[in-house]
């Protein structure tokens, strides 16, 4: 099926994973919202890389933790192209300080949750009420970049771990709640992802790959390894799916003896 004409509004589309994502759904036709809260400069980038394939793209600054940002973030997107066909929450911060669990602060607890949970779970309510508006090209769908972390206790950033836990679950509850209109909904867990956030941690990440084989296949995920699984979605191709957990880790998230 053709998806000229649909929408995607990716939240963090200015680089990294959301990059990845708006570029891959760029391919297939699909016009693409590219939300960013402060790199106006790497916004461009991705609306031209996006525009350069073919289809229409706008940037539209919002901070998802923000509750006046998200209505203006999906009032703009629905301006722009009179519809939204596709929702991923990509958007989402690490802890500014990696600390202990019994170290940890409030404030953290409070920024990540804010980012990474309260924002999405809202922003979702918002777009899936302007889906049912909408006549439907196809079926309608909701997309959620979750996290290795959902299940995957990191004693020293506890806060990420408990807001993509959280995603998990709402990934579930609006599955369960927008079935009957045929809006079916996914989460998506990416592993070690090689991105301008984790290049500080690449010592790290290369020693767990490489040396104490924690993944099965031995290398960095990419960003354009999410964005098929993105794509494959958007294409209609899992549509007796729904709540869904789709893992793009290397094989991470099974044991091993």
């Amino acid at each position: 099926m053709g998806k000229a004409n649909q929408t995607a509004l990716i939240t963090g589309a200015s680089r990294g994973i959301g990059r990845g994502i708006a570029v891959g759904l760029a391919r297939e036709g699909f016009n693409i919202v590219v939300n960013y809260v402060s790199n106006a400069a790497a916004a461009e980038e991705t609306r031209r890389e996006v525009e350069s394939l073919g289809t229409k793209a706008v940037t539209v600054q919002a901070d998802i933790s923000s509750t006046a940002d998200r209505r203006r973030l999906a009032d703009e997107s629905w301006s722009a192209f009179g519809r939204i066909d596709l929702l991923v929450n990509n958007a989402g911060v690490a802890p500014a300080v990696r600390a202990d669990l019994l170290e940890a602060t409030e404030e953290s607890f409070d920024r990540l949750i804010d980012t990474n949970l309260k924002g999405p779970y809202f922003l979702t309510q918002l777009v899936a009420r302007k889906m049912l508006q909408a006549k439907p090209i196809g079926s309608p769908k909701i997309v959620n970049i979750g996290s290795i972390n959902a299940t995957a206790a990191s004693i020293n950033r506890g806060d990420y771990c408990v807001a993509k836990a959280g995603m998990a679950m709402m990934t579930k509850l609006y599955a369960a709640r927008l079935a009957e209109f045929g809006i079916n909904v996914y989460e998506i867990q990416p592993g070690i992802t090689e991105t301008d956030l984790t290049a500080s941690l690449k010592a790290k990440y290369d020693d767990l790959i490489l040396k104490q084989d924690v993944l099965p296949i031995h290398r960095w995920g990419q960003p354009e390894d999410v964005a098929r699984a993105v794509v494959a979605i958007a294409k209609d191709l899992l549509p007796y799916s729904t709540g869904e957990v789709i893992h793009v880790d290397g094989g991470f998230h099974f044991r091993r003896i």
